[in-house]
């Protein structure tokens, strides 16, 4: 099997069944579609959030030695799970990672992760990043979320403009602070003190602050934030409305999850067949082709009056 690792969506489906997958236990995603301190807060016990956003490539994207908002905290690295990302495609998994394995004592990891985090712990940042990059584990897993291409154009040009790039952090409350946890930083970055209790508002301000040096035309964010299973809430105040739109949503999930593994080129390529077959019976096809290239031409002819009348406006 290949050793890459391909892109995975910003989807609470995905992230819930990947950390599943990966053996955690009562955990959620569920995507913000405000920024708001109360939709955080109403998903308490809320562990971490992770940040989707545009990646800027024409401007610094931190200075080395002083980040945009908060300081370097070179010293947590030691205290805390940070993982230098070393390889393309892995941040979402990544950040899931900096979340999940830094929450032990308020979730149920799992034994593999768990066995991945106590060799990990004790490394630096630069070879934690290598031992996730490594693993067949986490790899496969991610890898088993990643859409279907069954084709790759191979005629595309090189050396073109490049398509915008996207990335993913984690932020979290850790021993008392506000952390922001990138693997393309240095160390894990410090927004000051912070519980888990007013890490809604604290995380709301900051994630502001940082939407804010964008333009304003730039809206391609997602936030999603990691949170107990909403089953087990349910179950515990006897919420039955609650549990039967989660378990709802879990089956929508798994059938979604399973429509991103498949190739359809198969299904499309047999359905393809039988028309073929159909019109063959009937002895119409002549006249089927001959209906597809006159639609194609009126379709030709209509696009090049539209690119007339722009020339001429």
């Amino acid at each position: 099997m290949s050793g890459g690792w391909n892109t995975i969506e910003s989807d609470a489906g995905v992230f819930t069944s990947l950390v599943e997958n990966l053996g955690a236990s009562n955990l959620q995603f569920e995507e913000l579609l405000t920024l708001e301190p109360s939709e955080l807060s109403s998903l308490q016990p809320l562990y971490g959030v992770i940040f989707l956003f545009k990646y800027p490539t024409d401007t610094p994207y931190t200075s080395s030695e002083t980040p945009l908002d908060g300081t370097f905290d070179h010293d947590a690295a030691s205290r805390i799970f940070f993982a230098a990302q070393t390889i393309q495609n892995a941040c979402a998994t990544q950040a899931l990672l900096s979340v999940v394995l830094n929450k032990t004592d308020e979730v149920d990891i799992g034994e593999k992760l768990g066995e991945f985090r106590e060799f990990t712990i004790e490394l630096p940042p630069e070879f934690r990043g290598e031992a996730l990059s490594n693993s067949d584990l986490i790899r496969e897993t991610h890898n088993s979320f990643a859409r279907s291409s069954p084709f790759a154009d191979e005629t595309a040009p090189k050396g073109g403009e490049s398509e915008d790039v996207f990335h993913f952090i984690a932020y979290s409350a850790i021993n008392g602070k506000l952390y922001e946890l990138d693997g393309l930083q240095p160390a894990p970055i410090s927004h000051g003190e912070c519980t888990m209790e007013n890490f809604p508002e604290k995380v709301v301000d900051v994630l502001q602050r940082r939407i804010a040096r964008y333009e304003a035309t730039e809206i391609r964010f997602n936030l999603l934030a990691m949170c107990r299973d909403l089953r087990v809430r349910a179950r515990e105040f006897g919420d039955m409305e609650l549990l039967e739109r989660e378990e709802r949503k879990r089956k929508d999930w798994l059938f979604e999850n399973a429509l991103r593994r498949h190739n359809f080129v198969g299904f499309a390529g047999e359905v393809l067949k039988g028309v073929v077959e159909s019109k063959m019976k009937d002895g119409k096809v002549d006249e089927w082709v001959a209906e597809s290239l006159e639609r194609r031409k009126k379709a030709e002819q209509a696009r090049r009056a539209g690119q007339d009348v722009e020339m001429s406006g």
